[in-house]
C-alpha cells in the first residue's frame, strides 16, 4: 500500500499541542470527498519488490527494476519503485523476518525509535544516510521512490523506552499492545495519547527527508479497520511538508469503512493477498463492482499488485517462476484493472520479463483507460460480464468484455445501454478497427479471456436545435457541463454544441434525445418513477430507462412537443419564463407554448 501527502511544515510541539485539542475518533464520517494533495490524480503506477523478492530485496535489485522503468516503462505513466516489507531486517533469506522473544535479531533503529535500512542489503544507508542516496538514485531516473511501513512503533523501541523526537514523552506512553498475526516487530499506536501522533510525525519528516514519495501502511486495513491510526497516518504525511500517495494494506477493507478510507488515503486493499490463480482473479470482479461508489480521482480501490512476470524468487509462495496465470487470464487481469481504474503496480521482477510480459505494460491506448476514463461501472454482470467507461471530452465509450466460463463462447451486450444505435469498434489491445456494429456488439472471447475496446457512436441522424416557442432561447445543457444530472435549460443561441441534439430512433415512435457536447441524454431526474409534475428534466448517461424515451408529437403549425413516455407529460419551460437559464421540467401536456419546440436542423 501507499502514502501520500502534503502540508507545511510545522514544529512538532506543535503537533501535540494540537492533537490534545483535535484529536476524536469518527464513527460516523461525514460525506466524504476523495483526498487531493496533488499526488494521485490518476492511479499510481509502479513496481513492488514484495511478489518477486520478499523481504529480501536488495540495492542492487532495486536499482535495476528503476532502470528497467525508465527505458521501457515511464513514457506510459509507470514511475513508483517500491520497497515492500522488512527493509530494516538483517540479512537476506526465505525465512520468515519476525524476532524472537528477546526482541532478536535487533533491527536498525535511531535513538527516537525510527527504522533505518539494513545496510547489509542496502550499503548506501551506512551511517545517517538512510533510503536518501537510493531515493536520489531512483528520482534521477525521473521516477518516484516509495517503502512499506508496518502499523505503529517497534517493539524493540517500547521495550527500550526510547524518546520520542521533540517531545518529553517515551515509547512506552503510546503503543497500544495489538501487532500484525503475520509479523510481531511493531505494536500499534495509542491514538488518544497526543505523543503517538508526535512519534508518527517524526517517521514522516525523516522520510521527507529522504525524499520519500509513496508510503503502503500495512497492517491497517485489515483483520480490522484502524480508523484512528489511518487518521494518524494520513496527518503525518500532511505535517511533513512533501507530497506522499497513502495506500492501506492488506485487505479486504470492510466495505463499511468506505466513506472514511476515500477521505483519508488514496489506495486501499480490497482483498487479501492476490496470487497467480484464476480463482483468485474471478474472485475480484464482485469486490470491484461493490466498491464502485468510492471510486473518485485520488480515490482508488486497490485489488493488490499484479502477479505477473517472474515471481517469489526469495518466496513468499511457491517455488520462482513465472506467472501460473494463462496469457488469456493475465489479459483478462489487466483489462479488468484498467476499466476499473486500478492503481497499477506491477509484482514481477522487471529485469526477467518477456515480450509478452511487457506488451501488457506498454500499450499506450490500454493503459489510457486507466488514467483517463470516469463512471467505470458493471453493465452486465454474470458469467459473461461487460464494463463501461465514460471517456471526458468525448462521446464515445470504452467497453470490456469478459468471459469468466471454463470454455469460450460470445460475450454480448445492447449498444441501448450506451445510448448508441451504432458504434464503430477499435480493439485496444490490438489496435485493429473492428467496423461497424448495430444493435449488438458481440464478441467470442476465450475461456478466462477479456477483451477491450473502444466504441465510437455512428448515427445517420441529423443535429437539431430545439427553440422554445414562448421565449425563442434555445435549449440547453447549462455551463457546458457533461456530468450526470447537469440542469437541462433555455438559453439565447450561441452556436455552442451543448444548444445542440440528436435525435436517435429506439423504435415504437420512441426516441432518444441526445446531447452534442456531452453525448449524454435528455432524462426526467430521478428515473422512470419520476412522474409528477414539475420535476426537472437533466442531462444523464444514456440508458435503456423510459424516462429517457420521448414521444415527438406534431402540433401541426411547424411546432412539436416532447412527450416522455414514463409519465405522459410534456417537455415544458418552467413558469413559462423567458429568461436565460429557465429551467426545463416535466409537467402535464396542454396548450402552452412553453410546451411547444421548434426543431431546426443545424
Amino acid at each position: 500500500m501507499k502514502l501520500f501527502l502534503r502540508r507545511p511544515m510545522i514544529t512538532l510541539l506543535a503537533v501535540v499541542t494540537l492533537a490534545v485539542t483535535a484529536f476524536v475518533a469518527v464513527s460516523e464520517p461525514r460525506t466524504a470527498n476523495a483526498w487531493d494533495n496533488g499526488t494521485a490524480n490518476t492511479p499510481p503506477m509502479g513496481w513492488n519488490s514484495y511478489d518477486a523478492f520478499n523481504w529480501s530485496v536488495t540495492e542492487a535489485d532495486v536499482k535495476a527494476n528503476a532502470d528497467y522503468m525508465r527505458t521501457n516503462l515511464s513514457q506510459h505513466g509507470w514511475q513508483y519503485v517500491v520497497i515492500d516489507w522488512a527493509w530494516y531486517y538483517p540479512g537476506r533469506h526465505n525465512n520468515s523476518p519476525n524476532q524472537d522473544s528477546n526482541l532478536n535479531p535487533r533491527l536498525r533503529m535511531d535513538a527516537n525509535g525510527r527504522l533505518l535500512p539494513d545496510t547489509t542489503r542496502f550499503p548506501s544507508a551506512a551511517g545517517d544516510n538512510g533510503f536518501k542516496p537510493l531515493a536520489d538514485y531512483v528520482h534521477a531516473q525521473g521516477l518516484k521512490f516509495g517503502v512499506h511501513l508496518m502499523r505503529g512503533i517497534p517493539r524493540q523501541a517500547v521495550a527500550d523506552n526510547v524518546p520520542i523526537l521533540g517531545t518529553s514523552c517515551r515509547a512506552g506512553q503510546i503503543n497500544n499492545n495489538t501487532t500484525a498475526a503475520w509479523l510481531n516487530l511493531m505494536w500499534g499506536l495509542n491514538m488518544s495519547q497526543p505523543c503517538a501522533q508526535a512519534y508518527l510525525d517524526s517517521v514522516f519528516q525523516l522520510l521527507a527527508s529522504w525524499g520519500v514519495d509513496y508510503v503502503k501502511v500495512d497492517d491497517i486495513a485489515a483483520p480490522t479497520y484502524r480508523q484512528a491510526e489511518v487518521e494518524g497516518y494520513r496527518q503525518a504525511i500532511e505535517h511533513s511538508g512533501r507530497p506522499m500517495v497513502l495506500s492501506l494494506s492488506p485487505g479486504p477493507t470492510p466495505l463499511s469503512a468506505g466513506r472514511h478510507v476515500q477521505a483519508n488515503a488514496h489506495m486501499w486493499r480490497i482483498v487479501n493477498d492476490l496470487w497467480d490463480n484464476w480463482p483468485s482473479v474471478n474472485a475480484l470482479f464482485d469486490e470491484l463492482r461493490n466498491w464502485t461508489p468510492y471510486r473518485a480521482n485520488g480515490a482508488y480501490p486497490d485489488p493488490d499488485m499484479i502477479p505477473i512476470g517472474r515471481l517469489a524468487k526469495f518466496g513468499p509462495v511457491g517455488a520462482p517462476r513465472y506467472s501460473n496465470l494463462t496469457p488469456d487470464e493475465q489479459r483478462t487481469l489487466m483489462t479488468l484493472w484498467v476499466i476499473n481504474r486500478a492503481p497499477l503496480m506491477w509484482g514481477g521482477n522487471l529485469v526477467e520479463n518477456r515480450p509478452s510480459d511487457l506488451a501488457l505494460m506498454n500499450n499506450a491506448a490500454v493503459m489510457a483507460v486507466d488514467r483517463n476514463s470516469i463512471n467505470n461501472r458493471q453493465v452486465v454482470g454474470g458469467a459473461r460480464q461487460v464494463w463501461a467507461a465514460d471517456i471526458p471530452g468525448s462521446g464515445d465509450k470504452y467497453v470490456a468484455l469478459f468471459n469468466r466460463d471454463g470454455a469460450g463462447g460470445d460475450v454480448s451486450m445492447s449498444l441501448a445501454a450506451l445510448g448508441f444505435g451504432s458504434a464503430t469498434v477499435t480493439d485496444l489491445w490490438s489496435g485493429a478497427g473492428l467496423g461497424t456494429v448495430n444493435g449488438t456488439f458481440t464478441r467470442s472471447l476465450p475461456a478466462h479471456g477479456a477483451g477491450l475496446y473502444r466504441l465510437s457512436p455512428r448515427s445517420t441522424a441529423s443535429v437539431y436545435t430545439l427553440n422554445a416557442r414562448h421565449s425563442g432561447k434555445l435549449l440547453d445543457v447549462f455551463n457546458l457541463s457533461t456530468e450526470d444530472g447537469a440542469d437541462v435549460v433555455q438559453w439565447t443561441a450561441n452556436g455552442q454544441n451543448n444548444q445542440r441534439w440528436e435525435l436517435r430512433d429506439i423504435g415504437g415512435g420512441f426516441a432518444n434525445v441526445a446531447n452534442v457536447n456531452s453525448g449524454k441524454c435528455l432524462d426526467v431526474y430521478g428515473g422512470p418513477d419520476a412522474t409528477g409534475d414539475g420535476v426537472r428534466v437533466t442531462q444523464w448517461t444514456c440508458h435503456t430507462g423510459t424516462n429517457q424515451q420521448w414521444q415527438l408529437q406534431d402540433t401541426g403549425d411547424g411546432h412539436l412537443r416532447l412527450v416522455a413516455r414514463h409519465s405522459g407529460k410534456c417537455l415544458t419551460i418552467q413558469n413559462a419564463a423567458a429568461t436565460d437559464g429557465a429551467l426545463a421540467v416535466q409537467m402535464t401536456c396542454g396548450t402552452s407554448t412553453s410546451q411547444q419546440w421548434r426543431r431546426e436542423t443545424v
